[in-house]
């Protein structure tokens, strides 16, 4: 069956940017390829959009980012509708975060297209203080990704977003779609008499680096650059322009705004050489250099750092770098293109070939679509396995490991650790006595990180999990009843009789501590890993809520002896008064919205 892939971009031609020319051309190329694409993206809808596009209309900018308000509904909407394989979400785009919200979501592999970080700029303050509240959310984004996919090598290294999780990321280099491009058109924007033709084509915004190449250019004599695009700077360098010119500037430059891909492409093909002057890794590849390189035409691009940008024009042959926002440097490179037309020929010639060798939209929309089938092959058929031990455990370096080795004697496999930032080293001990270990990035308690191996357990295909928190692992004639009612319950809970707990007495009721450890199959482990539970950071709050759902068979197991497995204190101190207090202040708001939960059952002692 042909997959059904939902891309979640920023927005989609007309809109110009390379970020919007490379979705349109792998949507389309994928389609060829028999894929069942999909785009949902920000803008006001086109009365010639095909169905399998959606746009939704943006209400405001901020920081340079659209913040539509009806997108999350939209994304739920969309998935309901078309039932995706796989979801792709290009990034940087903060509405594809909403992803972390659908519950519809949760249940597809997504896709992370990694096509530049977030820039923590020196230029622009605001665009920092927005990453300090984006930042979180973009690494849950991450985390729960199947796979992520770089532009480009050197960007995938530099990049400290991605240092975390370089085991699931791939390099996929961007592509276009040449088959579809303008044929080239007679052009008579240039000057008459010019002897060199420059062309730059990006948003006037701060990190592209018009400044230099405006300076260097007006210094230059019979040399005329052509500056394509529009931004918040248009003013700026309309301004720098008409000043050069007022103290007598040789060189002739000019701001053309936006254009349609006709006359672009006609500027493209009638230049001598295609200039980047980009000054920071938002600039993370360039697709205009490849279009350029379709041309044939040498480029000369800033040595950025880190960037994609020098990456694609030294592994193509295609051009010369130049250092960044060094007007001298940059003055060096053009003269000595200007001088040397051989040279242009050459790497002009050289940059065609490497595009139809390696950049086209084809190659990037089969390398990506053996990414799809690894990870859809992957969720479709998780090997079944038994039940989970998972261990919440913090600065446990001296216990871990032999508690560790005891639930491992006792036959339930290797536990899963969810170490809560440790600084001791407990990780490594737990991994060398054989215990799979999980580092959140976020600080959590010991029921949150249950509720961490409660997912992680599903996506593996276990049929529960044990919770064990404490520092004693039961006996083992414990664990077989314990184990044995699992197949007859969606939670088995090692109890004595009910008790009256804080929580008991803040809602008026007898409740049974939550046990530890006990037993909560796939129906259990389902629901706590869900939105709606996904705020029980307490867990006495998560049994009386578990208790409440329709259908749920909850039963209890009276504890027998216990075997001592090491002194596992977790380094966790008690609630203080005033937590407690906020605590029952709290839920005293629920308590009377909450209906009387059923009673647990026991089954008779053995």
């Amino acid at each position: 069956m042909a997959l059904r892939v939902l891309h979640i971009g920023k927005f989609y031609p007309p809109y110009r940017g390379g970020m919007e020319v490379f979705l349109c051309d792998l949507v389309t190329a994928q389609r060829a390829q028999g894929i069942d694409a999909h785009a949902l993206v920000h803008g006001k809808p086109l009365p010639d959009d095909p169905p399998w596009l959606e746009r939704v209309p943006v209400q405001f900018h901020l920081v340079y980012a659209p913040f539509a308000l009806g997108f999350r509904k939209a994304l739920a909407r969309t998935i309901r509708r078309i039932r995706p394989d796989v979801l792709h979400l290009h990034m940087p785009n903060n509405s594809a975060l909403w992803a972390l919200t659908v519950p519809g979501a949760r249940g597809i592999p997504w896709v992370v297209h990694w096509h530049s970080d977030v820039v923590v700029s020196e230029i622009k303050l605001s665009v920092a203080l927005a990453y300090a509240l984006y930042r979180p959310f973009e690494h849950a984004l991450l985390d729960g990704a199947e796979r992520i996919l770089a532009t480009s090598p050197p960007y995938l290294e530099a990049s400290r977003p991605l240092q975390y999780w370089h085991s699931k990321c791939v390099t996929v280099p961007l592509g276009i779609d040449m088959e579809h491009l303008p044929s080239a058109e007679p052009c008579d924007a240039w000057s008459p008499g010019t002897a060199l033709r420059l062309l730059s084509i990006g948003r006037l915004t701060y990190y592209k680096g018009f400044e230099t190449l405006i300076e260097a250019v007006c210094a230059l004599p019979d040399v005329e650059l052509l500056i394509v695009g529009e931004g918040e700077l248009r003013d700026d360098l309309d301004a720098r322009i008409h000043a050069a010119q007022s103290r007598g500037a040789v060189g002739k430059v000019r701001l053309l705004g936006n254009l349609d891909d006709a006359p672009k492409h006609a500027l493209l093909a009638s230049c001598d050489v295609f200039c980047l002057a980009s000054r920071e890794r938002t600039e993370a590849f360039g697709v205009v250099l490849l279009e350029a390189m379709y041309h044939a035409k040498p480029c000369i691009v800033t040595d950025l750092p880190g960037s994609g940008m020098p990456w694609l024009v030294a592994h193509a042959r295609a051009g010369l770098r130049v250092p960044i926002e060094d007007v001298d440097g940059w003055r060096n490179a053009i003269t000595r293109l200007r001088h040397d037309p051989l040279l242009r020929q050459r790497l002009g010639a050289s940059g065609r070939q490497a595009l139809l060798r390696s950049f086209n939209i084809q190659s990037s929309a089969r390398a990506i679509e053996q990414e799809y089938r690894r990870i859809t092959a992957k969720r479709a058929a998780p090997a079944p396995q038994g039940a989970l031990v998972v261990i919440p455990a913090r600065n446990d370096a001296q216990s871990i490991g032999t508690l560790v080795r005891a639930v491992r004697s006792a036959g339930l496999g290797a536990p899963l650790v969810v170490d809560d930032r440790s600084t001791d080293g407990t990780c490594r001990f737990a991994e060398e006595a054989g215990a799979l270990v999980l580092r959140p990035l976020v600080s959590m308690g010991p029921w949150e990180a249950i509720q961490t191996g409660m997912r992680y357990a599903l996506e593996k295909g276990h049929s529960g999990v044990i919770p064990i928190a404490g520092d004693q692992l039961p006996d083992r004639e414990t664990l077989d009843r314990l184990l044995a009612q699992a197949s007859q319950a969606d939670v088995v809970l090692m109890s004595e009789a009910p008790q009256t707990t804080w929580l008991g007495r803040v809602l008026g009721r007898s409740l049974p501590q939550l046990p530890q450890p006990g037993h909560y199959g796939r129906a259990a482990m389902e629901a706590l890993s869900s939105r709606d539970a996904a705020l029980l950071d307490d867990a006495d709050l998560a049994l009386l809520w578990l208790a409440r759902q329709p259908g749920m068979r909850i039963v209890r197991v009276a504890p027998g002896e216990r075997t001592p497995a090491a002194s596992h204190s977790a380094d966790a101190p008690r609630a203080s008064y005033r937590e407690r207090i906020r605590r029952c202040a709290v839920l005293a708001l629920f308590r009377f919205a909450l209906a009387r939960p059923g009673r647990l059952r026991t089954p008779p002692r053995a």
